[in-house]
């Protein structure tokens, strides 16, 4: 069997591609000799070979966008680290230019100070942002659901909570 094509199971070297969906004939049967069962049959494997090459398309086309979208993210992270790190150059240089008014220690702890508040509100909006999560509701109503699927089962559990461990 081929690696290229159709399977993305390939070289290391990714490179996803689709040539074709491989489908068998629909007529294999002559006009007047198929019974229902055949047609059904044909129908049914043709159906399953269709639906099978649909979902190896879209992983396939999922795989190349999947990548890209790493790429960007990745491009992101180094952006954002590249960012972090100059914000110290603008702290040194917004000390400097304090101290042409200011002793240099003054302005130097001015600037300190002023990172340790911004950096302690930042904390307290993050803290209460943290605590007004909450449970997921709609999945937990949802999942609760599901126990009233099976009937009997609920009135099984109620039974088995009531009796208790050792009953």
């Amino acid at each position: 069997m081929s690696n290229d094509g159709l399977y993305t199971d390939g070289p290391k070297d990714f490179t996803p591609r689709v040539n074709s969906i491989p489908l068998s004939d629909v007529d294999t049967t002559r006009a007047g000799e198929g019974s229902i069962g055949d047609l059904v049959s044909n129908a049914t494997a043709q159906m399953s070979s269709l639906f099978r090459s649909e979902l190896e398309l879209a992983k396939t086309e999922l795989a190349g966008e999947a990548k890209k979208g790493a790429m960007g993210g990745g491009l992101f992270g180094v952006a954002g680290v590249i960012g972090l790190y100059s914000s110290f150059f603008f702290f040194f240089f917004l000390a400097e230019l304090l101290s042409t008014w200011l002793e240099r220690w003054a302005s130097f702890l001015i600037v300190f100070l002023i990172m340790v508040v911004l950096a302690a509100v930042l904390a307290l909006f993050g803290w209460k942002k943290i605590k007004k999560m909450g449970a997921p509701k709609k999945t937990i109503d949802s999942v609760n659901e599901l126990k009233n699927l099976v009937p009997g089962q609920a009135e099984k559990k109620l039974e088995a909570r009531n009796r208790g461990l050792y009953s």
